[in-house]
């Protein structure tokens, strides 16, 4: 008995243990049978887009102007190089614009040439090729006269627009593409735009003067360039050239008929002066000095009127188109500083012109205020005769956002667009020319000088006269 009690027992206690040890592991198993799982194979990344890119001119295209640029369109990418073979088989060189949309030779292509560009992308990893081919068209019969008021090599105030004349109408419909095809690039960097004075005239300046020291450099790559109405540009104009390195502004006031001469927005010289009688004002805004000439002629023998006069000028600094100078006039020295007795121009004592010559530059600004008569636009270089606001309106291209009025206003020394600027081709570089440059102002030989119709160096604007 107490065997089989015992048996009995052990049984028992057997069938229990071996009841919990059935159970455990199905316990057991449910708690681990993840942990016996292998982990999941991670999923690979999806491959990136592979580059494409395209290119302009389509292949074979013919009859294209000497202005025309290498399009390139890129996605998943970026432009590694553009090589643009020319006619005689040299590599004509060249760069990106700043948006890179477009590749600008450095030069204008020839006419009826044959040239090949081979456009490379990359992404870091992979290359994408295209190449095109095009014929450029012949030299047109039909063509705009560019001139570029900026001499190669000169220094100038800093004031100084740069100024691109037309001997032709621009159409409203050419504008845009013209204005795309005049380069400035600035050292120390100072985005500036263009403003159309009229459909002859297009101006360019930065929100504020230049800074002393700037270096300009422009190009008018307007050769070969598409002007509208079947018309195309004559030639490119470039300079390079210096912005002095003082400040010097001239600012004249009717009420007191005194000339305060500032240097570095410091005055540094006040002198007394004659302003235009009541019949021929002078003009009132801020103008820019021209032009100057030690010696010249006033010569109103050949215009509509009665009070006609000839006569040399000494130490004369042009201000307007319609003939205000600044100069020697020795005749009304006894009225300057006290009554204005000219015919719009600035006069002053033969000692004081001679300092101002020797000490402005082209370029200067010269404010006048109180005459009762405003200073027209284009009437000169009259960039600075308006808000910065409404110079922007002037412009036929979109208004890069950090030149607005609003990001000008709230920008500072530290946060004022810092990138060097060239309109509005990035790094767009140029090769210093003969100088002076050709253009409105500046001849050639068998070309007229508009200021100067007849050759004879005599300028052909009313002045003041002797006595008066």
């Amino acid at each position: 008995m107490r065997g089989g009690i015992v048996m009995g027992a052990l049984r028992g206690v057997s069938t229990a243990a071996a009841a919990l040890a059935l159970a455990v592991p199905v316990l057991l198993g449910g708690c681990s049978d993840g942990e016996r799982k292998q982990a999941a194979a991670p999923v690979a990344a999806p491959a990136p887009p592979p580059p494409t890119l395209a290119v302009t001119p389509v292949a074979q295209a013919k009859d294209l102007p000497a202005s025309t640029e290498i399009g390139v369109t890129v996605a998943n990418a970026s432009v590694r190089s553009v090589v643009l073979t020319g006619p005689d088989g040299r590599i004509v060189p060249g760069r990106m614009r700043e948006d890179g949309t477009a590749w600008v030779p450095d030069k204008p292509l020839a006419y009826a040439g044959r040239y090949t560009a081979t456009v490379t992308a990359t992404d870091g990893s992979h290359a994408v090729t295209q190449s095109t081919e095009f014929r450029t068209m012949a030299e047109p019969q039909r063509q705009v006269g560019t001139g570029l008021y900026l001499f190669d090599g000169l220094t100038y105030g800093v004031a100084m627009p740069v100024v691109v004349e037309f001997s032709d109408t621009i159409p409203d419909s050419a504008r845009a593409a013209v204005e795309s095809r005049l380069f400035v690039t600035t050292q120390p960097a100072q985005p500036g735009v263009w403003h159309w004075m009229s459909g002859r005239q297009v101006t360019y300046r930065a929100p504020k003067y230049w800074k002393p020291g700037t270096t300009l450099t422009v190009r008018a790559a307007l050769k070969g360039a598409p002007m509208g109405e079947g018309r195309y540009g004559d030639d490119d104009r470039r300079a390079t050239a210096k912005i002095a390195k003082d400040k010097v502004e001239l600012k004249v006031k009717n009420s007191t008929k005194q000339i305060q001469v500032y240097r570095n927005d410091k005055l540094v010289k006040e002198m007394p002066v004659s302003l235009g009688k009541d019949s021929t004002p002078s003009s009132s805004g801020t103008m820019v000095i021209m032009d100057k000439q030690e010696s010249t002629v006033f010569d109103t023998t050949r215009e509509p009127g009665v009070d006609h006069y000839r006569v040399t000028i000494e130490y004369a600094q042009r201000l307007t188109w319609g003939g205000e100078f600044i100069h020697s006039a020795p005749w009304s020295v006894g009225d300057q500083g006290h009554r204005n007795v000219s015919h719009g121009c600035l006069n002053v004592g033969p000692g004081n012109a001679v300092w101002l010559f020797e000490n402005t530059h082209v370029g200067d600004p010269v404010t006048v205020k109180g005459t009762g008569h405003q200073l027209e636009p284009g009437n000169g270089f009259t960039a600075w005769d308006m808000s910065w606001k409404d110079f922007l309106k002037g412009s036929a291209l979109p208004v890069p956002a950090a030149l607005t009025p609003e990001a000008v206003a709230s920008a500072t020394p530290s946060t004022a667009p810092s990138a060097p600027q060239a309109s509005p081709a990035a790094g767009m570089t140029t090769t210093p020319h003969e100088s002076p440059v050709a253009g409105p102002g500046t001849t050639e030989p068998g070309e007229t000088d508009p200021a100067d119709p007849d050759g004879t160096g005599q300028e052909q604007s009313p002045d003041a006269e002797p006595g008066q």
